[in-house]
């Protein structure tokens, strides 16, 4: 389902890379999952977690630009590095959508605050119009970027946590192609995450037994 004024249909949770405009007059880089609308009559939100740079741009200058795309590195540099750029939409977007955001709930979960945030499309564009081919490589390099992400945040469990991205890091290894395995080098690079699991005695190179074949 898809608000008017948005680029793209939205479903469950669509991963999103967001940018928004910092007290340096750079964008700040960041993903962001866009939740659908249970009708069409209502925006679609986004949630942020604890006191992030898109928490603190959203609340300063009440909005930011959302894009698509399917480059798998723009996810992880997206959710595991500190990205600056002098433009908001990025070389890889298949399509943006400019929005105002207005916080309309707000909960704590454990020592962070998550904010709601409903979405209101201003201005969008459609870049570029492909046929998708999709491996599962991509969308393990998408959920590991969620762990990842949460190896240094307190009441997750860093074993369980690391045992994920041994499986990501096999399905990428077997499933996914050139651009999902640079991404997940990435990965490797900004977190240590391989060293980290060695320290705590697991394997990191042991096999899943998952074959990525036909089921």
């Amino acid at each position: 389902m898809s608000p008017d004024g948005w680029p793209v249909d939205l479903r469950g949770v669509t991963e999103s890379v967001v940018s928004t405009l910092g007290p340096n007059d750079l964008w700040n880089v960041a993903a962001l999952g866009i939740h659908a609308p249970d009708e069409p009559d209502e925006p679609a939100t986004a949630r942020t977690f604890g006191r992030t740079r898109t928490w603190r741009n959203f609340t300063e200058r009440g909005g930011g630009v959302v894009q698509f795309t399917i480059d798998p590195r723009e996810f992880v540099d997206a959710a595991l590095a500190v990205r600056e750029e002098p433009d908001p939409v990025l070389p890889n977007a298949d399509a943006w959508v400019e929005v105002r955001v207005t916080e309309v709930a707000s909960e704590e979960r454990g020592d962070a605050t998550v904010r709601t945030w409903a979405l209101e499309p201003v201005e969008s564009a459609v870049v570029s119009e492909r046929v998708p081919t999709v491996n599962r490589g991509f969308g393990a390099v998408v959920d590991a970027t969620v762990a990842a992400s949460r190896l240094d945040v307190p009441g997750y469990d860093a074993d369980e946590l690391l045992g994920r991205l041994r499986y990501f890091a096999d399905v990428v290894d077997r499933c996914g192609g050139p651009a999902e395995r640079e991404a997940f080098a990435r990965i490797d690079e900004a977190t240590d995450w391989r060293a980290l699991a060695a320290e705590r005695g697991l394997d990191v190179d042991a096999v899943v037994d998952d074959s990525g074949d036909s089921r």
